[in-house]
């Protein structure tokens, strides 16, 4: 599916831009023949045109001298955004090296995600630190998925709910600890329930808007985690894991996210963290309000095996990653698959699941991406029925092409 230059069957419009205008050297390119999805709709016979932003949605646009990619039938969306992974081939964030980096964002673009939050674990603070410095100073040079952010998983949880988390790092939550990291960090998730974290959330609350808060590794009841939305949380991690479980007579966490119409929250939609009746649960209650995530760690897009999360052992096996004591360890879940699985076990649209992927998770992040509409980043993929990507583009550069 290499771009080919294409004048054929399609009508003038009133776009009076020239084909030959570049955009920071990067050509406007057309993408043809595809399905597009577009808000809750898939249009047939659009075109997409784009630089390193979308320039147009039309069906009638002058191709005359265009790069046209020709999408074949396949569905043509916006680029996936994960907003919590923590490696993927063979790499993890928390390697704190420019390698590691780089080896996720060329690795993820097979699963479609072609923006990401690089997901910290529960360790010691310098080894914090070093990763967020690595993150900071290299993400700019990659040329696969973009990294958006730091997303902080930990250290300010509870370590009754500590999940693959090493309990030895819980901290309190203390703003000096990563105050000088607030400027690319844009999630965080902690236990409210924990000494000092209604000061600490009403203090990012009040000096960092675009940050979010989010409950999760906590053992936080009902009247807790409602008490912390008013301090400023508004989302949910991983929503049933690494909290308690909903009961009738004690609704915790999870009750209290259904309850309340405006927190939002992520799942892993890999069919092992929740069963599939527990998905479509959470898509009915919260419908816009949900998102999908991998929480991949670094077997992301590996073989069965021994891989390692934090400092300790993980064992890969057909699916599932593992602690040797059976804890579930993250993920091997691809972003493309978590799709795959909300339209094939809940009866969610392929538009709808789509936009937990795209559209959903971009609101709340206030990133300009995750819609195929003008003005937006042109991060776009290509898949086929399968759900398997053929091309992903970011920034308007074809950056993965599937072998034919």
């Amino acid at each position: 599916m290499q771009p080919e230059r294409c004048s054929n069957g399609y009508s003038k419009s009133s776009f009076a831009r020239s084909s030959t205008d570049k955009t920071e050297g990067c050509t406007i390119k057309a993408i043809v023949n595809g399905r597009v999805i577009v808000g809750n709709r898939i249009v047939e016979e659009s075109v997409v045109l784009f630089d390193k932003t979308i320039v147009a949605v039309d069906p009638s646009v002058n191709l005359d001298k265009i790069e046209c990619i020709d999408a074949k039938g396949a569905y043509v969306s916006a680029g996936f955004i994960d907003l919590h992974i923590h490696g993927s081939g063979g790499a993890d964030v928390m390697d704190a090296t420019p390698e590691a980096l780089k080896t996720i964002s060329d690795t993820v673009l097979q699963t479609g995600t072609t923006a990401f939050l690089a997901t910290t674990m529960t360790m010691a603070q310098e080894a914090i630190d070093n990763t967020v410095d690595n993150v900071r100073e290299h993400r700019a040079s990659l040329s696969g998925a973009q990294i958006v952010g730091v997303h902080l998983e930990g250290p300010f949880i509870n370590p009754k709910k500590q999940g693959a988390q090493d309990a030895h790092f819980v901290q309190e939550p203390d703003y000096a600890a990563i105050e000088k990291h607030m400027d690319i960090v844009k999630m965080i998730t902690l236990a409210p329930e924990m000494e000092g974290s209604e000061r600490f959330i009403k203090k990012i609350r009040e000096c960092y808007d675009d940050v979010v808060l989010s409950i999760g590794h906590s053992d936080a009841d009902y009247d807790m985690a409602v008490r912390s939305f008013h301090w400023g949380i508004s989302h949910a991690t991983h929503l049933f894991n690494a909290m308690p479980p909903l009961h009738h007579r004690s609704p915790g966490i999870v009750g209290a996210v259904f309850a309340e119409e405006e927190v939002t929250c992520d799942v892993i939609a890999d069919l092992v963290h929740l069963h599939p009746a527990i998905l479509k649960s959470v898509w009915r209650q919260k419908g816009e309000k949900m998102m999908l995530i991998t929480d991949a760690m670094r077997a992301g897009c590996m073989k069965n095996g021994e891989y390692s999360l934090g400092g300790q052992r993980v064992f890969v096996d057909n699916g599932r990653a593992t602690l040797e004591n059976g804890t579930l360890a993250g993920s091997v879940l691809k972003m493309n698959e978590a799709v795959a699985n909300m339209v094939r076990h809940t009866g969610m649209s392929l538009p709808q699941a789509v936009a937990a992927v795209t559209q959903i998770p971009a609101k709340k992040l206030k990133l300009n991406k995750g819609v195929l509409a003008e003005g937006y980043d042109a991060d776009i993929v290509i898949f086929d029925e399968d759900f398997s990507i053929i091309t992903a583009i970011v920034a308007g550069k074809v950056q993965y092409q599937r072998s034919e």
